[in-house]
C-alpha cells in the first residue's frame, strides 16, 4: 500500500516554504485509475482503508508505513502537490481537489495547524532523497 499512496505525487522543484499547508483531499491518475488521498492537519493520512502518519521538514515530507518512516520531496503550488525521491522511481503528481475530510468522515471544519520537526523522526529506518 505504500506505493499506492507514494505513487500519487510530483517532482521537487524547488525549496518548499515551511508553511506548506498539505491537509486537503489530494487525487492522482495511476496505472489502477485514479487515487484519493486525504491529508489531515493532524499528521495522520488515509487512502483506502490505510492510515499512516506524516512530518513536514523544510521541503521533505516524511510518512511512516508500519514501523519505517520514507522522506519525500515535495514541491506544492496552488492545488498541485509534487512527490519524489524517498522509494518513488519518478516524480507523482497530485491535484487538491477538496477540503481534508475528518477521520470519522463527519463533520466540516479542518484545523489549520502543520506538525512540524526540527530533525527527522528518529525509528529504526529512515530513507531520505535529495534532488539536484
Amino acid at each position: 500500500m505504500a506505493v499506492a499512496l507514494v505513487s500519487l505525487a510530483p517532482a521537487c522543484l524547488r525549496a518548499q516554504s515551511p508553511s506548506a499547508d498539505l491537509s486537503g483531499t489530494w487525487e492522482a491518475e495511476t496505472p489502477d485509475g485514479p487515487q484519493t488521498v486525504i491529508v489531515r492537519s493532524d499528521s495522520s493520512a488515509s487512502f483506502g482503508e490505510e492510515m499512516v502518519r506524516w512530518r513536514l521538514l523544510a521541503d521533505t515530507i516524511y510518512i511512516e508505513f508500519g514501523d519505517e518512516w520514507v522522506g519525500y520531496n515535495f514541491v506544492l503550488q496552488g492545488d498541485l502537490l509534487t512527490l519524489s525521491g524517498g522509494d518513488l522511481e519518478e516524480p507523482v503528481t497530485l491535484k487538491r481537489i477538496g477540503p481534508a475530510l475528518p477521520k470519522g468522515g463527519g463533520g466540516s471544519t479542518e484545523l489549520v495547524m502543520t506538525p512540524r520537526l526540527s530533525s527527522p523522526p528518529r525509528t529504526r529506518a529512515v530513507r531520505t532523497y535529495t534532488l539536484n
